[in-house]
């Protein structure tokens, strides 16, 4: 199998479920009745080409969004087509969920052509479905199964940020410190990313059930319809959970300044204190002719115990007007 390929299987039929090697073989798949899927790896130089001689009948501008490096998610119908970029989870060793990986779609009743430039959990799950022959068997149902893995993906990962947000949210309450901010800035940045895709993704679902496709039958319309659900109230919790973040913020900053202005008056009781005494111990040790007491053996613990008797004075000053 070229390396730009990445799978490709017919839906039905008597060749259903089997895995296509040859370049060939694969490009008369995508042509024939029945429908075929094809995966290919959109990093590929040769993914491009293989899009403008395969797909030659699409608009060059559509051809052109299929190998875009950047994309956000939508749907657009062509002819009896749709041109689909969704985002799933990312569930890559040592990368972050949140980086959200770009799949982009373009089906017909006989043909399905998806790219993507890393890998997909969700793509291979289906990919695993219809080799075992339990997957789809026509383009609605592929593509209402294929929406409907990605958001249950998505759910997961926002149910899990809600969690970690409850937790740190009691953890902020009960013993607030300024570790904890970095925790914040962390999730407040993961749920960012969420939303930044999740929203135009509700949107491309709902252009989907809008496009009235005549190959989308209403089992698969069912789905859809749920899914755009689901995906409404995964936004709905990201917006929970955004306003939940700010507060939680909000206590940490609250509990930092009120650490602060404990220590403040702290500080400003004892400069209250110690004002008199330092001005007294100050002016009492210049080294000048006349100063009283220098002749005079006990001067210095009558001093001490003017010292004592002023700093008591200070203090019962200090409670009788509630500063202590």
């Amino acid at each position: 199998m070229p390396d730009h390929i990445a799978f490709a299987y017919p839906l039905r039929g008597p060749e259903q479920g089997r895995l296509l090697e040859d370049d060939d073989v694969i490009a008369d798949a995508l042509h024939a009745d029945t429908p075929a899927w094809l995966h290919l790896r959109a990093d590929h130089p040769e993914a491009d080409p293989w899009v403008d001689r395969h797909l030659s009948y699409l608009d060059p501008a559509i051809r052109d969004a299929l190998t875009d490096t950047e994309t956000r998610p939508r749907a657009l119908r062509i002819g009896d087509g749709l041109l689909v970029n969704l985002r799933g989870i990312n569930v890559n060793d040592g990368e972050d969920p949140e980086d959200m990986v770009s799949l982009r779609l373009y089906i017909d009743p006989a043909r399905i052509v998806s790219l993507s430039r890393r890998r997909l959990g969700s793509v291979e799950a289906l990919a695993g479905a219809v080799e075992s022959r339990e997957g789809p068997t026509d383009a609605g149902a592929f593509l209402a199964q294929l929406v409907e893995a990605l958001t249950d993906l998505i759910e997961d990962q926002v149910a899990d940020l809600d969690d970690r947000v409850e937790a740190l949210e009691a953890q902020s309450i009960a013993a607030p410190h300024g570790e904890l901010s970095s925790v914040v800035s962390g999730q407040r940045l993961e749920l960012t990313e969420l939303r930044r895709f999740l929203i135009p993704q509700r949107t491309a679902v709902a252009d989907i059930l809008r496009a009235r496709i005549g190959w989308l039958a209403d089992s698969d319309r069912t789905v859809l319809g749920e899914q755009l659900d689901q995906l409404t109230r995964v936004t709905e919790t990201l917006e929970a959970l955004r306003e939940q973040l700010y507060a939680i913020r909000d206590e940490i900053e609250s509990a930092r300044n009120e650490r602060l202005n404990r220590n403040l008056y702290v500080l400003s009781v004892i400069s209250a204190v110690f004002l008199p005494l330092s001005f007294l111990t100050g002016l009492m040790g210049i080294n000048i002719a006349g100063m009283p007491g220098t002749n005079w053996p006990p001067a210095f613990w009558v001093f001490a115990g003017g010292l004592a008797v002023i700093t008591g004075v200070a203090l019962a000053l200090l409670r009788r007007y509630r500063i202590l």
